[in-house]
């Protein structure tokens, strides 16, 4: 006995489009349309009424279209004459997907979600069964978003991580280590299929194992994301999302070209949304256009519920005043320690580089323009137009050490003691510095007030009891009054963050 929920798939077909002007009320038109192509030896298969009532379009062998279509022309010679039939047609290379659903329109927005959209629909309504056609080089796609929809097939999500450095490479071993865990509770089955550097791409259909580093040394594909909308095209890969774990300021001008051929966003990247606010709503109105979602939350806060925090305050209506805090896990490690020991603050710029907390060069971090970032990306959440050059920063770098060579300055970090050996004796008794981004000012205005600067607090705040690379954001509202929202924890590490990265995958995966 057959499955009532098996899928039928036919390939290799045409439709045959029938149209005209007003003749479709006439009696016996359908029968002449069966009786021409039965004469001729052809099988019709769905027959569909456009919803303007001026056509036909019939479901034949795609060998037989030709056939079909000259069959017609003969046996509507007259009605073509007098313009009653405007026009008979071939549409090649389409295929049949039948199915039953219980809930069509979710298949049909699975289907748009993935830019698919039906040429023909035919119901057949008691029964719940559907009949749709497709163009054949999007047919295995469309196959597979209807069976994950109608059965209990887990649903395929293809990732392209853009990106293999230390969160980069962290993040494959993480969704390759939890893929089954995933699969199982979830739902989800997870597949790399795409990695790159910027040099170039390497490709798996099926998905990455753990061999995926020897298959991207071994890959000969140029890193061009032209390249990785062509293989999504050609292999009808469904649920795409592209993953940017690069600091590229190039690759992000891609983002629009992704958006409109099928992907979703996921980004530990913070360039793009700290671009000028005319490229920052042009890619918001690209990504509504296409139904199209884009994750950033560890743009600000590594692994930290900042940004999506932010946002439901925001969107349900709460008027948030003021945020501030240590952006910078970097920042927060040197502080943290300079305030505490007698150690001069190039020995601890140099244990911190050491340790990996800092870039290659130090004044990367030492510059604020990290914290200025996002600083500016928080502002942007709240619908504010700041530009990054409104920002007000505290450059820690004198200007004799801004343009000299990173090897020199290395050598010369000890030029920094005695300035901040002065900072530090200079502060209140029981206090400690810290280095902060603060958003304040009218925030209901079209503009707020974006300072980021080395400051002196009370060792019994909360800023104050920062410890190790943690960051913390105050955030303020109405409501709250003068007791902050406080988030703190880790703001910086590979693991941490590569752990955000994959949370915002599962989050796009889940509302696909």
């Amino acid at each position: 006995m057959k499955n009532a929920n098996e899928i039928k798939f036919l390939k290799n077909r045409s439709i045959i489009k029938f149209e005209g002007e007003d003749f479709l009320g006439e009696i016996g038109i359908d029968g002449r349309i069966f009786k021409a192509l039965t004469l001729a030896r052809i099988s019709v298969g769905v027959i569909s009424q456009q919803a303007i009532e001026n056509g036909l379009s019939i479901l034949v062998q795609e060998a037989d279209s030709e056939k079909a279509v000259n069959c017609l022309i003969d046996e509507f010679e007259a009605e073509r004459k007098s313009g009653k039939v405007s026009q008979i047609y071939s549409i090649n290379n389409v295929s049949v997907i039948g199915f039953v659903a219980e809930d069509l329109n979710k298949v049909l927005a699975e289907l748009a979600r993935n830019n698919v959209f039906p040429l023909l629909l035919n119901q057949v309504g008691s029964e719940k069964r559907i009949n749709i056609v497709v163009t054949s080089s999007q047919d295995e796609k469309a196959k597979n978003i209807i069976e994950s929809e109608t059965s209990k097939k887990p649903k395929t999500v293809h990732l392209a991580i853009i990106g293999h450095g230390n969160v980069g490479k962290t993040l494959i071993e993480q969704v390759l280590q939890s893929s089954e865990e995933i699969r199982r509770r979830k739902k989800i089955d997870l597949k790399v299929v795409a990695v790159a550097n910027s040099r170039k791409i390497a490709f798996n259909k099926t998905g990455f194992d753990s061999n995926w580093s020897d298959e991207v040394l071994a890959a000969e594909s140029p890193s061009d994301v032209q390249e990785l909308i062509k293989f999504s095209k050609e292999n009808q890969l469904e649920n795409l999302i592209v993953v940017d774990n690069t600091a590229s300021k190039d690759f992000v001008h891609n983002y629009h070209a992704l958006a409109e051929n099928g992907f979703d966003l996921v980004s530990s990247n913070k360039i793009f949304n700290t671009l000028p606010i005319e490229e920052y709503r042009k890619l918001r109105y690209t990504l509504n256009k296409n139904n199209r979602r884009y994750l950033y939350e560890t743009n600000v806060g590594a692994g930290l519920p900042l940004i999506d925090t932010i946002k439901l305050l925001h969107l349900s209506g709460e008027n948030i005043t003021r945020i501030k805090g240590v952006f910078s896990g970097t920042l927060s490690y040197v502080f943290n320690n300079f305030s505490l020991r007698d150690d001069k603050f190039s020995t601890i710029i140099n244990e911190a580089l050491e340790k990996g907390y800092t870039e290659p060069d130090p004044r990367e971090d030492l510059s604020g323009n990290d914290v200025a970032r996002k600083l500016l990306i928080l502002a942007r959440e709240l619908d504010l137009i700041n530009e990054f050059d409104d920002i007000n920063i505290q450059n820690l770098v004198p200007e004799s050490l801004s343009s000299i060579s990173k090897p020199e300055f290395l050598t010369r970090l000890g030029d920094l003691d005695d300035e901040y050996q002065k900072i530090k004796e200079n502060q209140e008794p029981g206090h400690v510095l810290r280095y902060v981004g603060d958003l304040h000012g009218d925030l209901q205005k079209d503009k707020g007030e974006l300072d980021v600067k080395l400051i002196s607090v009370p060792a019994t705040s909360a800023l104050g009891q920062l410890k190790g690379s943690d960051s913390i954001f105050e955030i303020y509202t109405e409501s709250y009054g003068e007791n902050p929202i406080v988030i703190m924890g880790a703001g910086a590490g590979a693991q941490v963050t590569a752990r955000g990265v994959f949370g915002d995958i599962l989050r796009v995966s889940e509302t696909k």
